[in-house]
């Protein structure tokens, strides 16, 4: 029997060929041959066994948006990202390289690096979210370092599946420094520079200040607990529930269940948005059109603070005005929400344009601001299903941007695609 030599001294295009009549052969007989290295063989043998498809298998994206960015915000890595991208993602840019880190389950929860080849990396759904585990999309660098618990790499065609042949991949698994438990995988892909030498001591070398850096994050833990226990702890008192401020959408502006005149809503809305309070002056420009006396507007803070007592809330504070304690603005939860990338929250939120009938100068710009904020969040991260519903609301009816971009990413058999075409026939047509 011969002995396997190394891939990289195979001429590459000797070395696919090879490797392809040894998958067809493989799937024929259920029987790896010994062409292919030991540790490609045995994943190979993983593969057959759990009756993966070389030619359509494809990474499965089990959560929706919020939930995995939730799961990834809590992940044991995300407090070490940035030594990562120190190390590895810097420079990743220039070398023409892509920079993935996982679970220990397989599923990526940071790609990054060369916009271009992430891109193209796309295509085969090497995206945050997928699973890249060995029992989802067969022999991988990620994948099989997860498997064996070990450093890997894979070279184009050692890939069982076909559509990942043109790429190469260097991975090595990361630990829990105190329990040795498996956390995840740190993975370089691209072209054959993500196989050489080097790149396999450069992800060893930063797996190794990972774990470095996780092993002080525990002590430093552990000193701040044991800090902690040995003091006396004053217990702070329950802070009350916030009372809703309701001032998105065509319903009526509600403090809690008191309906709001919309004067007060206008008044209350700007308040909650500008939490440390506004000057007499600068609150009645943001109230009234044109030139207002701050008289006018103390007049109606009068009337507001009546009914502030009648719905059970503190007064409003002076110099400058400011709400005696906060409220929950609607559309302030919605913006939190969008700050913290969790889109589709937000858009359950948006139940639609702040005061809409309104025409108060701070409301109008909040508005503007708001509806700007959602909408462009939606062009740059919203899924197929996300912005198709959007796209229904009557602020987006004629706005052609938007169907533009629905249309881009719906999938190319959808049936969805006739119906968005022929609205924006519709606003073209209206626009002429």
């Amino acid at each position: 029997m011969p002995v396997p030599r190394h891939p990289q001294d195979l001429d590459l295009h000797d070395l696919r060929d090879r490797l392809l009549r040894a998958q067809e052969a493989a799937i024929a007989t259920g029987t790896v041959p010994p062409v292919l290295r030991p540790v490609v063989r045995e994943s190979w043998e993983r593969a057959i066994r759990g009756a993966i498809d070389p030619d359509h298998a494809l990474p499965r994206l089990e959560l929706d948006e919020d939930a995995f960015r939730e799961y990834r915000a809590s992940h044991a890595l995300a407090p070490v990202m940035p030594v990562i991208r120190r190390l590895l993602v810097d420079g990743a840019d220039d070398a023409g390289l892509v920079v993935a880190v996982g679970d220990a389950h397989g599923r990526l929860l940071w790609v990054e690096g060369d916009a271009g080849l992430r891109r193209r990396a796309e295509d085969m759904l090497f995206v945050a979210g997928a699973d890249w585990s060995e029992a989802s999309i067969g022999t991988s660098a990620p994948g099989t370092a997860l498997e064996l618990d070990r450093a890997v790499q894979i070279r184009g065609a050692e890939h069982f599946n076909r559509i990942v042949h043109p790429w190469s991949c260097t991975a090595a698994p990361v630990h829990d420094p105190a329990t040795g438990a498996l956390l995840g995988v740190i993975d370089i892909t691209g072209t054959d520079h993500a196989v050489a030498l080097h790149t396999l001591s450069l992800v060893s070398a930063t797996v190794a200040a990972v774990e470095a850096e996780l092993r002080i994050a525990s002590l430093e833990s552990t000193v701040r607990t044991t800090l902690r226990r040995s003091r006396m702890v004053a217990v702070p008192a329950a802070r009350p529930a916030r009372t809703p401020l309701t001032v998105l959408g065509e319903r009526r502006p509600r403090l809690g269940t008191h309906e709001l005149s919309p004067r007060h809503a206008e008044i209350l809305t700007l308040l909650a948005w500008h939490r440390g309070g506004l000057g007499a002056e600068r609150l009645a420009a943001l109230v009234y059109e044109g030139a207002a006396s701050p008289v006018t507007l103390r007049a109606e803070v009068v009337r507001l603070r009546r009914v502030l007592e009648a719905a059970g809330e503190p007064p409003l504070e002076s110099r400058p005005y400011r709400l005696g304690r906060e409220v929950e603005l609607d559309a302030a939860s919605v913006a939190k929400l969008l700050g913290q990338g969790a889109l589709r929250r937000a858009a359950e939120r948006y139940a639609g344009p702040v005061l809409p009938s309104s025409s108060a100068p701070g409301i109008v710009e909040l508005r503007e601001e708001l509806a700007a904020r959602l909408r462009e969040s939606m062009l740059s991260d919203a899924s197929p299903e996300l912005l198709a519903a959007y796209v229904e609301r009557d602020e987006c009816r004629y706005d052609a941007e938007v169907w533009r971009a629905l249309l881009e990413i719906l999938p190319p058999r959808s049936p969805r695609r006739a119906s968005v075409v022929a609205h924006l026939e519709r606003i073209e047509a209206a626009l002429r």
